[in-house]
């Protein structure tokens, strides 16, 4: 049974920084590609990043591209979302999926997401 769970959120001011986890288990997470999705309050789910499988191609969203960095770990099972710079607009609950497919590429499309985690609130404060 595929699990992930997601934690590191919290409450900071604009600028500051959070780093969120997700640590999967119950399938080969090393084949998967992964990724973050983010949900404000009356708002879609948005993509935020994206990683290959082997970490060798990344994916990110217009808006968080050069202060949002995605990383993994195979080795402990665990995808990072390091925030640096935040903002107000960066307020939402924080997703992690594993995409459908193995060998997936840094895929920004959600319909190529099969399994999520419970997310991780971020509360950007101005």
């Amino acid at each position: 049974q595929v699990q992930l769970v997601e934690s590191g959120g919290g409450s900071v001011q604009a600028g500051g920084n959070l780093r969120l986890s997700c640590v999967a288990s119950g399938f080969d997470f090393t084949s998967y590609g992964m990724g973050w999705f983010r949900q404000a309050p009356g708002k879609e789910r948005e993509f935020v990043a994206a990683i290959s499988w082997i970490a060798s191609n990344t994916n990110y969203a217009d808006s968080v591209k050069g202060r949002f960095t995605i990383s993994r770990d195979n080795a402990k099972n665990t995808v990072y979302l390091q925030m640096n710079s935040l903002k107000p607009e960066d307020t939402a609950v924080y997703y992690c999926a594993t995409t459908k497919w193995k060998y997936a590429t840094a895929t920004m499309e959600s319909a190529d997401f099969s399994s999520w985690g419970q997310g991780t609130q971020v509360i950007v404060s101005s």
